[in-house]
Formats: C-alpha cells, sequence, structure tokens
C-alpha cells in the first residue's frame, strides 16, 4: 500500500495508521506490518542524529574544560544548551507542534550558536578578572556590557536571515521551514538568557572561589 502526505507531518500521520491498525484490524499467525519508505528513513536519521548529539555535547564539553581550564565554567557554558533548546521547543509547539529531522538539525546548529555565544561571554568576563585584576561583580557587569553587541548581532543576523525561510509555504517548505523555525526561536530565548541568566549563574558558581582569591592575596 503507498500514498503521500500532505497538509500534515509525517511522523503523526504514520503514527494514527499504526493506532486505527491495531484497534481495528487483526492478523493470523506469521502476519504482520511494516512502515517503510520515507518513514523508515526518518526514523533511521532521527535515531542517528539523538546519538550524535549526545557525543557532540560530550566532546563540547571536554574541549571547553581543556580551553577554560576548570569543570566548573565548562558546566556553565554547557548549562546555555538547555536554555537555547526552551526557545527552539516552544517554536515548534506554537508553528503546530512537528518534529522532523530537518527541526532536530536546527537544534544542532543552534546548539553551537549558544555555546559560541556562551565561550564569548565567559572569557570575556574571564579576562577582566585575571588580566585587568577587576572583581567579580566588576567583571561580570562590565563583560555583560561589552558583550551584548556581538550576541546581539549574531542573534539579528541569524534570525533575519532565516526568518523567509521560517515563513515560507511554497515547494521545498516542508524541509526547510522546521529548521528555521527551531533557530529563530531558539536563538530569541538563548540571546535573551546568555545575557541576563548566564552571569548571574558565573557569579553563584565563582563566589567562593573569588573569596578564597581574595583572601590568599
Amino acid at each position: 500500500v503507498q500514498c503521500n502526505v500532505q497538509d500534515r507531518d509525517l511522523g503523526s500521520f504514520v503514527e494514527e495508521i499504526q493506532a486505527r491498525v491495531a484497534q481495528q484490524m487483526s492478523f493470523p499467525e506469521g502476519y504482520f506490518i511494516t512502515y517503510g519508505g520515507q518513514f523508515e528513513s526518518q526514523q533511521r536519521a532521527t535515531r542517528l542524529l539523538l546519538i550524535e548529539t549526545v557525543f557532540v555535547i560530550a566532546a563540547i564539553f571536554i574541549l571547553l574544560q581543556m580551553s577554560m581550564g576548570t569543570w566548573k565554567l565548562a558546566g556553565l557554558v554547557v548549562l546555555n544548551l538547555p536554555l537555547a533548546l526552551v526557545g527552539g521547543v516552544f517554536s515548534i509547539f506554537i508553528s503546530g507542534g512537528v518534529l522532523s529531522v530537518s527541526s532536530l538539525v536546527g537544534f544542532i546548529l543552534l546548539l553551537g550558536i549558544a555555546v559560541r555565544n556562551g565561550i564569548i561571554l565567559v572569557t570575556h568576563i574571564n579576562d577582566l578578572r585575571f588580566q585587568e585584576g577587576k572583581g567579580l561583580l566588576e567583571a561580570i557587569l562590565e563583560g555583560a556590557g561589552d558583550r551584548i553587541s556581538p550576541v546581539l548581532m549574531t542573534a539579528l543576523t541569524t534570525g533575519l536571515g532565516l526568518l523567509p525561510l521560517a515563513l515560507s509555504t511554497g515547494s521545498g517548505a516542508e524541509l526547510q521551514k522546521p529548521l528555521a523555525i527551531v533557530i529563530v526561536g531558539g536563538m530569541v530565548t538563548s540571546t535573551i538568557l546568555t545575557l541576563l541568566a548566564l552571569p548571574v549563574f558565573y557569579y553563584l558558581v565563582e563566589r567562593k572561589s573569588e573569596q578564597k582569591r581574595l583572601a590568599v592575596v
């Protein structure tokens, strides 16, 4: 049996078919149904992307720890990842709740942008503290203020560039639109939380180490 799906996502369509078949049909022993084609390829690609995402996040954490010299700051930057995912998940929800391979790719791209913004902010605060000798609170306030422009530029250029794809309805929109929606929505929350929440988390993490450093001095 072959069919083409229009005006809805493939995953929910197959799930409805599976539910109706299970409720209304029974098969003799030795007979079964398989769901192949594009759906099968999508399921395989989704599993592969999820596995790769776990390894990517682990690799990001290891590289951050090697670069910053402390697992606390590395964890602080990685903490920025779920903050970025909030906007992506919310944008999928308000746009129809369609989770596809394209949207998963958008999440991976969004994670990279969120990590970059977190690194820009944290490394600048570290430079102000350890190279220019400024206090913790002063370095956080000045560092967050200095990095508003580059973080906003990244968000605006990315969001405005992908906005036409997020609003597209023509041919190919089923592939491009989910990716763009995830990135545009995620950039909004990621930017706001990077500039507001990340400095607060940095202060909470480094407060005790700052007290010890001042006591030694």
